[in-house]
């Protein structure tokens, strides 16, 4: 806990980024909500896809396995390592390190998809309104990694506006920069993976589904 503080200077200091991600992701998914809304099959179609992916991939699996048998810290540590692991480093912050920015239009991306899957429509409206925060939560760890992923670009191609000459020293710094993020990243997607593993156990125990 006590690496969040460095966490929130970071984000103070770079707020209006912050701002403009929140407004840009949040915005995206709504987009593809009401573009989902106009097309009910695209959501079908998704939920399909993620349903099979979920039943044919081991690890998935083992996450489907923990929120059916109703296992709550085993359903928030697998939840939070795939999202930490996966949704942000792997998807977001990596491929930054390889081209800067990259992870901002991956960032986008899911949001759009997230959009497109996550409409409350159907018989799906209630699960999906619920779900609503664990979108707000989830959504917040992957900003700050893609916010991460701007300030870290932009060191490495402004080097002289962070105080370091050269863009190999940018690009050091800017991994200093994720590093220093990271524990906020990971505090906030914990919370989004407490509160996602009781939602949906809820929901599956009480058949809302």
């Amino acid at each position: 806990m006590r690496f969040l503080p460095h966490s929130r200077q970071m984000v103070r200091a770079h707020w209006r980024a912050y701002v403009a991600l929140n407004l840009t992701y949040y915005g995206l998914v709504s987009v593809g909500m009401g573009y989902s809304l106009s097309q009910p099959g695209i959501q079908q179609q998704l939920i399909a896809a993620v349903g099979e992916a979920f039943t044919s991939t081991p690890v998935l699996a083992t996450v489907v396995g923990a929120y059916l048998g109703r296992n709550v810290p085993l359903a928030v540590i697998l939840t939070l390592a795939i999202n930490l692991g996966a949704g942000a480093f792997l998807f977001i912050t990596l491929p930054s390190c390889v081209i800067p920015f990259l992870g901002l239009l991956l960032g986008a991306y899911r949001a759009l998809l997230w959009g497109l899957l996550l409409a409350p429509q159907g018989s799906l409206a209630r699960p999906m309104i619920l779900h609503s925060i664990t979108l707000l939560l989830e959504g917040q760890g992957y900003i700050l990694a893609m916010l991460a992923t701007w300030i870290s670009g932009l060191a490495t191609l402004r080097p002289r506006a962070f105080g370091v000459q050269g863009r190999f020293q940018g690009y050091i710094l800017g991994l200093r920069v994720t590093a220093r993020l990271y524990p906020l990243v990971a505090f906030t997607l914990a919370l989004a993976a407490l509160y996602e593993a009781l939602e949906v156990i809820y929901v599956v125990s009480r058949g809302i589904a």
